[in-house]
């Protein structure tokens, strides 16, 4: 059966709390129709890995408020496809080791480097604007939260498909 969609999702995790996180996010993708779910470590992804997502979510721990190195590495690195992601959909998520310790600046860094790109930001009205921030061990809010992110970028994808 050939796939509607490919969404990737990228993360780091030291703790395996943010690799927690990406694979609550990777199942709430896999709830939409037609969705190829593919999660990768980011010292692990390739520029090939973006380019073929139709989607791409990225997840890093908070460290001093930003990304961490080996996300903001596979960013850098992906300056020589620079302009060839422009319109896919991109969201991000983060895992902190406390309140007020940065998560919505690591998120938002993330999504810069996402808009730089020209991607499409998936963001929520109601709450957790910017991503998904959990303090720690993702709790059963953030789980929740993760699952909506991965099926909000899939059912965005299929919005702008449907539109093509």
């Amino acid at each position: 059966m050939v796939k509607y969609m490919r969404i990737l999702v990228i993360y780091d995790s030291k703790t395996g709390n943010t690799k927690k996180m990406a694979l609550t996010v990777a199942a709430g993708a896999r709830e939409t129709k037609d969705a190829e779910v593919l999660v990768k470590e980011a010292d692990k992804t390739t520029n090939e890995n973006l380019l073929r997502a139709d989607g791409i979510i990225v997840g890093s721990p908070t460290y001093y408020g930003q990304m961490s190195t080996k996300i903001k590495a596979m960013f850098d690195e992906s300056v020589t496809i620079h302009g060839k992601l422009e319109g896919k959909v991109g969201a991000a998520f983060t895992s902190s080791g406390g309140v007020a310790t940065g998560a919505e600046t690591t998120i938002i860094s993330i999504l810069e480097a996402m808009l730089v790109h020209g991607m499409i930001i998936q963001g929520r009205a109601s709450s957790a604007h910017y991503g998904v921030a959990a303090v720690g061990e993702p709790k059963e809010r953030e789980v929740k939260r993760c699952r909506e992110l991965g099926r909000m970028v899939a059912d965005l994808i299929l919005k702008l498909k449907a539109s093509e």
